[in-house]
């Protein structure tokens, strides 16, 4: 196992790694809405904390040696399903023509009264690849 860290995206706030390699995938830990370095903010508006969690995602895969189109499956919680569309179009845009596996998860809420959370799966590059 590779343990994945970079500064480039939140720090985890507890016991475990932004990212872990094995057997040929990245599997990705739930990432909230916090941009690196600065306290959570569950003011910021919905399409602010999807675009966040985007860009903390593309920097853990890059530091993975990824990026979004080696991705085979997302797993995303929000707190309000009204929200789908909107995370839907930051997703897309941030993924392309990609169209990897993917469930919306609604649910009560999350950690520091956030509105969303994403989790992902994505191939990893061959060691000879790296």
């Amino acid at each position: 196992m590779k343990l994945i860290e970079t500064n480039k995206a939140t720090a985890p706030g507890g016991h475990y790694s932004q990212a872990i390699i094995s057997g040929g995938f990245i599997f990705v830990s739930g990432i909230l809405p916090i941009e690196p370095g600065c306290n959570p903010d569950a003011t910021r508006s919905f399409s602010d904390q999807a675009d966040c969690i985007l860009r903390n995602a593309a920097a853990i895969l890059q530091e993975a040696g990824a990026d979004f189109s080696k991705v085979v499956k997302a797993t995303v919680y929000i707190t309000d399903i009204d929200n789908w569309n909107q995370f839907d179009q930051a997703y897309a845009k941030a993924f392309g023509a990609h169209k990897p596996a993917r469930a919306v998860v609604p649910v009560p809420n999350l950690h520091h009264g956030l509105s969303v959370e994403l989790e992902l799966l994505a191939e990893a590059a061959q060691q000879d690849e790296r």
